[in-house]
């Protein structure tokens, strides 16, 4: 329907899209000064974690966040001088360079998973039942699904809510 949003339109859109800020900003704050790390950086460390050997490609991590290839080298660089990761030329191209997570790495992400989850427990799914949190689990495949057909759910894009180990 062009034109404007009807109101339940406006309350659902705007309503993820306030949450979603409130949420990134707070789950920023409390990583910052619970395990000085940037919620950017403990993304990353998560993904890392996900791989296959604890390593990626530098040019996937940007492409699975919002950073440009650049920011993301940035980010790697700074996980790299706080002994977190360690970025590697990629074999397969001399191009390209792979971040691996280090055990110091391992060791942060596992206290910062941890915050984590009880952060996203306390401060959001909290407020829901279990059947409402099925049921919005059920919205947010439907739009991923539509994004992209061959999605597993297995495999969620977002890494909040995961245990690294």
């Amino acid at each position: 329907m062009p034109g404007r949003f009807t109101a339940v339109e406006r309350d659902a859109w705007t309503g993820l899209l306030r949450t979603h800020s409130i949420m990134v900003r707070r789950m920023e704050e409390m990583f910052r000064a619970r395990h000085q790390l940037a919620y950017g950086e403990f993304e990353v460390l998560l993904r890392l974690a996900r791989a296959p050997n604890g390593r990626m490609r530098i040019s996937d991590l940007a492409a699975a966040s919002l950073l440009t290839s650049s920011g993301m080298s940035r980010l790697v660089d700074r996980l790299q001088r706080a002994g977190l990761v360690i970025r590697e030329p990629a074999p397969e191209d001399a191009r390209g360079a792979n971040a691996t997570l280090t055990p110091a790495g391992h060791e942060r992400l596992s206290a910062a998973a941890v915050s984590d989850n009880t952060f996203v427990r306390e401060e959001f799914l909290s407020l829901y039942t279990k059947p409402e949190l099925e049921q919005m689990g059920r919205f947010w495949t439907r739009f991923l699904d539509a994004q992209h057909p061959a999605r597993t759910t297995a495999a969620p894009d977002r890494p909040t809510g995961s245990d690294p180990q």
